[in-house]
């Protein structure tokens, strides 16, 4: 099978093409008009005196709307001499009516709209901030929309489609995001017999080493040593866990620290506590945190944000065999607590408890945890809406608000302490199962918690990191929710 992961280096192919050159010819390249909707002028003036037979064919003019449009002769029943590739069709460009909705997701439904061929952004308006804006979005959601995952035989060549030109002063955080959240897409969409623990770790220390990212793994005994609850969360499997350590920036006590810690399960049966087959058949998705705080880090690092960022994925398989931690377990920590096992199916936790006591021990000004942690907050939230949960309100108010900002949603839910007793064990320091069916989302945030000190801020990131559904912009399949909105609120982070 080819290449079933982008390159994760940082010059991962997107659908966009350079401006030609000057004095290069450019008849190939049809323009992709942005119209307001509403705008009855510039529709008339770009449709001209085809806009009856595009009206007869349902376009309105109104948001959302897109029609090409046909070169007049080819209404005639002729063809321009000049015609070249797509203009072969008889076409002499599109027309894209400004959505209602602000993002780059509406965008995605060019990338299914338009024909194969090159395509140029064409207004709307006068350049100005808004116009910029406006055509990071078109780009990032065109982009967004044009990708697909699919394993090929070898020889496979994609089908052809459209592309852009790059417009000019395009920022290069657009694509730098759209590569970050192609890679991690690509993490999430891998079939778990192709991408189990260590060739996550790899993929991780790959991408991270490509741009100029310290790697360590740790394996074995040296695990099981510095992780003891993440290798029992891991030890039913024949795939061994793996820990990547990745460290980039100088420490040089001014910049502040963003340290990120990911859940790798890159498949979860629920161990003894098996999943149902209709649970089981997502669960390679369990290290979309992983994915998620692998892209984030790429793109900071990309973008060279003005920050001292640590990683760490604790990448596993939860299984069922003689090996595997059983319900009524009990096992230590690296911080020195003791787990009672309530339910092997609560495996996540026992992954990030490790990595959190270790991230906090170099003291970042931010703490950052994402993992596919529960049902409760889907039951809560749906598909769309990661949850958040943090113990400094400035820092949660930031992250709402970035999102808001790039319309890439998180919502708050309390770390809601009257609940922490629900995590009592009679026989240990504390279970990782709540004694009551209910607030689960939050009830794994408050155990997390125990492992963060005093006086840390800390965010925990509850995400689900698929789409059941197509969408504009979002295939079926993988999605990596929050990365824009956490790369908004870090890439020029100066709080210290």
């Amino acid at each position: 099978m080819s290449n079933p992961v982008s390159d994760p280096a940082p010059g991962a192919v997107l659908p966009l093409v350079a401006p030609p050159a000057s004095g290069q010819a450019a008849d190939s390249v049809l323009p992709l008009y942005l119209v307001a909707p509403g705008d009855k002028a510039a529709v008339e003036r770009l449709c001209g005196a085809a806009l009856p037979f595009l009206k007869a064919q349902g376009f309105e003019g109104k948001a959302g709307d897109f029609t090409l449009l046909p070169e007049l002769s080819s209404l005639a029943g002729q063809k321009s001499a000049q015609a070249q590739d797509c203009k072969e069709e008889g076409l002499r460009g599109a027309l894209f009516c400004l959505p209602a909705k602000g993002g780059p997701y509406p965008f995605g439904s060019l990338a299914q709209l338009l024909p194969s061929g090159l395509w140029r952004l064409e207004g709307p308006g006068a350049a100005g901030p808004e116009q910029a804006v406006l055509q990071a979005d078109a780009v990032l959601g065109f982009c967004l929309g044009r990708y697909r995952y699919r394993l090929e035989g070898e020889g496979s060549s994609p089908a052809p489609g459209p592309r852009l030109v790059r417009p000019q002063n395009l920022p290069a955080e657009t694509e730098i995001l759209a590569r970050a959240i192609w890679f991690g897409r690509d993490l999430v969409n891998m079939p778990a017999n192709l991408l189990g623990p260590a060739e996550l770790a790899e993929a991780a220390a790959l991408a991270l080493k490509a741009r100029g990212a310290e790697v360590e793994w740790v394996t074995g005994d040296a695990l099981a040593v510095a992780y003891p609850c993440l290798a029992a969360a891991g030890a039913g499997s024949d795939r061994a866990p793996v820990v990547i350590v990745g460290k980039w920036g100088v420490d040089d006590g001014r910049r502040p620290k963003l340290s990120l810690v990911g859940k790798g399960v890159c498949f979860d049966t629920g161990g003894y506590d098996l999943k149902p087959a209709s649970a089981m058949l997502r669960m390679k998705k369990d290290m979309g945190g992983a994915a998620l705080v692998l892209a984030l880090a790429c793109a900071l690092i990309e973008a060279g944000a003005e920050l001292v960022l640590e990683i760490r994925l604790g990448c596993i398989e939860n299984s069922v065999s003689g090996h595997a931690m059983r319900p009524s377990d009990v096992v230590q920590t690296r911080k020195g607590l003791t787990v009672e096992i309530g339910n092997t199916d609560a495996e996540g936790r026992l992954v990030l408890c490790d990595l959190l006591t270790e991230a906090a021990e170099s003291e970042p000004d931010i703490l950052l945890d994402a993992s596919t942690l529960t049902g409760a907050a889907r039951v809560a939230l749906g598909p769309d809406l990661p949850a958040l949960f943090a113990n400094d309100d400035t820092t949660a108010d930031r992250l709402i608000q970035a999102g808001r900002e790039v319309h890439d949603p998180m919502w708050r839910l309390p770390l809601w302490d009257e609940y922490e007793s629900w995590l009592d064990s009679d026989i240990a320091d504390c279970c990782n199962l709540s004694s009551q069916p209910m607030a689960g989302a939050i009830t794994a945030a408050l155990f997390l918690q125990k492992f963060v000190p005093p006086g840390q801020k800390w965010v925990h990131i509850d995400t689900y990191s698929w789409s059941d559904t197509a969408r504009p912009g979002r295939p079926k399949g993988a999605e990596i929710l929050a990365l824009r909105a956490l790369f908004k609120a870090f890439s020029r982070y100066q709080d210290r």
